[in-house]
């Protein structure tokens, strides 16, 4: 009874001590864990506090935790798709993190950035942080910056204005079906390997 007893004291020890230590920024992305508004959504970070709850506890929770640098495109489209593939080789740290359109988890993503499935369909969504998306040219660059170099300093073309990156952009993404093709369902399934970067995994892998 004394060791179970000293076992609880030292695990709530540890887990008030972690939570303590994390960074003002990190804490400060924390709110309630009712998913009814995107101001309720919960944005963790990789490495956080989260990834010491029990396997039980992150069922119960995960719904409603969002991570940074998450990559929300059209998972029917081959460029999309060859592009998730080029950037997930490029990113040797494991930085960027990917989700279909087409699947559930997307939905409290695209919720807190206030956009839907058509704005994402024309313009893929890329969250860095807690009020911080992007979406078509300036996604992409965002997207490069978090890669080693020489893939890196392809961002530098943010200097470019806007309109004109987002019309190319713009002009590729409606063109992107008749010139690369689609399929009915997400091209990941068929390369499942992939999985393991996706946030959506465990809705992927349900799937197939």
């Amino acid at each position: 009874m004394v060791m179970s007893m000293r076992g609880v004291v030292l695990l709530r020890t540890l887990t008030s001590s972690t939570i303590r230590t994390s960074s003002p920024s990190i804490s400060s992305w924390f709110s309630s864990t009712s998913s009814s508004s995107p101001s309720d959504l919960v944005f963790v970070p990789s490495g956080s506090a989260a990834d010491l709850l029990p396997v039980s506890a992150k069922v119960s929770t995960m719904p409603s935790l969002l991570q940074p640098r998450v990559v929300v495109y059209d998972g029917v489209c081959h460029l999309c798709h060859k592009g998730v593939k080029w950037v997930i080789q490029a990113d040797k740290d494991r930085k960027i993190k990917f989700c279909c359109l087409q699947s559930n988890a997307a939905e409290p993503y695209m919720r807190l950035c206030g956009v839907d499935r058509e704005d994402v369909l024309r313009r893929f969504l890329f969250i860095e942080g807690p009020g911080l998306y992007h979406q078509g040219s300036t996604a992409a660059l965002r997207v490069l910056s978090y890669l080693p170099l020489p893939y890196s300093a392809l961002s530098t073309l943010l200097i470019l204005p806007m309109p004109l990156r987002d019309a190319v952009y713009d002009y590729v993404a409606k063109q992107r079906y008749d010139w690369f093709g689609k399929e009915d369902d997400c091209l990941v399934l068929q390369e499942k390997e992939l999985l393991e970067r996706f946030i959506d995994r465990e809705e992927m892998l349900d799937r197939s």
